[in-house]
């Protein structure tokens, strides 16, 4: 694929989610609220609100907790205003940051994004500065163990796939973002796991960074992620696998 959400993967397979399950739980809850505000809380009529809770599922969130969120998005249960916002900006080497958020206070999100570009030598910049960089794509990150690339080819193959490339442990799909449920009732019916089913913003082309800019560029982003109010995070940043295994050690 011509580029490369990077951190998606770094994220994953160093187990940053399950590490930070509340966190996981947190930004599903909030997905699945904002989906049910702006289109209802019927999960057949409603496609975001469907893909939310399907990842919510994925993750093993109680019945319980989707159903609030849902009931909170819709009014019946009391719930807080978000407002979702994208932010883009430049880190080290200039690689570019692309920042999906849901927040009840877009003056604290400013101040702490600001703080941390500034802290990891970067800076947050205008809207459009580099989203341009990006195209919305389908993702789905899928176990090797489940299935062999040949399988998997066949598998998705006819569903419009654009691209399916090996990442190591897993095999990275890239598809339409409107046929997300599409490639899930696929692998579902399959018995294929995977880890991530969701829209991301994936880089045209990838900026490879070495030595102290690429400890800055993982700083960043580990920082960035612990906001709260940061939902999801693309970049178009690549390390050598070599050198990440060093910055990992």
């Amino acid at each position: 694929m011509s580029g490369h959400n990077k951190w998606s993967t770094i994220k994953h397979k160093k187990g940053a989610a399950d590490a930070k399950r509340g966190k996981v739980f947190s930004r599903l809850i909030k997905e699945i609220t904002v989906a049910a505000r702006m289109g209802g809380g019927d999960i057949e009529g409603n496609a975001r609100l469907r893909s939310a809770v399907a990842s919510a599922k994925a993750s093993n969130m109680p019945k319980d907790n989707i159903d609030r969120a849902i009931k909170k998005g819709t009014g019946e249960l009391e719930g807080y205003n978000l407002e979702e916002i994208s932010y883009e900006g430049y880190g080290p080497g200039g690689m570019a940051v692309l920042l999906n958020i849901l927040t009840d206070n877009r003056n604290r999100v400013v101040a702490d994004l600001r703080h941390l570009f500034t802290k990891y030598n970067g800076n947050l910049g205008e809207t459009g500065c580099v989203s341009w960089m990006f195209d919305k794509k389908g993702f789905a990150s899928v176990d090797k163990k489940s299935v062999d690339e040949e399988t998997l080819y066949e598998i998705v193959l006819d569903a419009g796939v654009e691209d399916i490339a090996d990442q190591g442990d897993v095999f990275e799909i890239l598809f339409a973002p409107e046929d997300v449920e599409t490639i899930r009732e696929l692998l579902d019916k399959n018995n294929i796991s995977y880890n991530q089913m969701e829209v991301q913003m994936i880089p045209q082309t990838n900026v490879t960074l070495t030595g102290k800019q690429a400890q800055q560029a993982l700083k960043l982003l580990d920082a960035l992620e612990d906001l709260d109010d940061v939902q999801s995070i693309s970049s178009n940043f690549d390390i050598d696998d070599e050198e990440m295994a060093q910055l990992q050690g």
